[in-house]
């Protein structure tokens, strides 16, 4: 079974009666819909509900939940999250007692039982796990798990988005389990409700397929000269990318292609969402 342990990655622990309380107030994911043993995308959001930290989060205990973001923002996640506190009995730190790390199986593989796995639910079916564990060592590479990530559309800020700079729509929260559409208040709710009850969305994630070799992560996607979105996570001819979908299904209605350096590309929706890229009859 392939493993890519994630230098890159920390773990806040939020414990105590409340903390499941304080979260579900605080973070777009639904928690009601969190089971033991299972991890899902989650973020915390700007008032303006811009994506400020994004994490992947699962329960911990009885009363525990982790959430694994990256290391270099994760003391900022801390701080930010106790702002919030205030005087639920809850108590959150940074653990330095655990290795994140993700392994994927094959279809034979998937009676394997360890208890201490969270399935990735941002990974749909596909047999996909995260662990929390001291002494993991890496069977993969940052290659073979980009390639994972491209495969299923599973994006991450760093890669394929910026901190502060993309709504939860943009990167298929809404499709995905990231967003719960029908829970309670949290940090920018109104606006993630608003533009998905308005179908406001027009930043999307999609897969891409190039005739050569893709340039490198950020570089823009072109019709002609104008610019309809940037490459994100990049493996040879394949990657993920957000675009503008109106330009994508106009310059599809048009016969135009879309381009990247030398690569024609084709797009394509995620198995796992429900948005389209052709144009919209007109009323």
């Amino acid at each position: 079974m392939p493993r890519r342990v994630f230098e890159d990655r920390a773990v806040i622990h939020i414990t105590g009666d409340d903390a499941e309380s304080l979260l579900q107030n605080v973070i777009t994911t639904d928690l009601d819909k969190l089971a033991q043993g299972e991890a899902q995308a989650g973020a915390l959001l700007t008032p303006q509900g811009k994506i400020l930290f994004d994490f992947v989060i699962s329960r911990h205990g009885d009363k525990g939940f982790r959430l694994d973001a990256r290391k270099d923002v994760a003391p900022d996640l801390l701080k930010r999250l106790t702002l919030y506190k205030l005087r639920a009995k809850a108590e959150i730190s940074l653990s330095d007692q655990e290795t994140v790390s993700a392994y994927w199986e094959n279809d034979s593989d998937a009676s394997t039982s360890d208890s201490s796995r969270c399935r990735d639910l941002r990974f749909g079916e596909a047999h996909v796990f995260r662990t929390y564990d001291l002494g993991a060592t890496s069977s993969a590479d940052e290659a073979d798990w980009a390639n994972r990530r491209i495969e299923h559309a599973v994006p991450e800020s760093g890669n394929d988005f910026e901190l502060g700079d993309a709504f939860p729509h943009d990167v298929l929260y809404d499709q995905g389990g990231g967003v719960g559409l029908r829970k309670g208040c949290y940090v920018g709710q109104e606006v993630v409700s608003r533009m998905h009850h308005r179908g406001t969305a027009r930043r999307r994630l999609v897969k891409v397929n190039g005739d050569v070799l893709l340039p490198a992560t950020g570089s823009p996607l072109l019709v002609g000269e104008r610019e309809i979105g940037r490459l994100g996570t990049v493996s040879g001819t394949q990657g993920l990318a957000i675009v503008r979908t109106d330009r994508v299904a106009d310059a599809a209605a048009n016969g135009e292609a879309v381009t990247a350096g030398d690569a024609t590309l084709s797009l394509s929706v995620p198995a796992y969402a429900s948005f389209s890229l052709e144009k919209e009859p007109e009323a």
